[in-house]
């Protein structure tokens, strides 16, 4: 499992849309969000990186990622 911390995640929509940007990657992929605390995990078998630059392509930014 990789965490994210997603800059500007305020809201559902925003789950969504990352949700959403992940799978495009890997439709198999996992997807947990916390809004209050912007992080978001990911299960999935692509690497971070791929993860990482789906989720700013989707107009999110990753502050860190562990």
């Amino acid at each position: 499992m990789i965490q994210f911390e997603v800059e500007g995640m305020s809201c559902n929509h925003c789950v969504g849309a990352i949700t959403r940007a992940v799978q495009a990657v890997d439709p198999a992929a996992r997807v947990s969000a916390d809004v209050p605390t912007q992080s978001v995990k990911v299960e999935s078998g692509v690497d971070r990186q791929a993860l990482q630059q789906a989720i700013e392509g989707a107009g999110y930014p990753v502050k860190a990622a562990s």
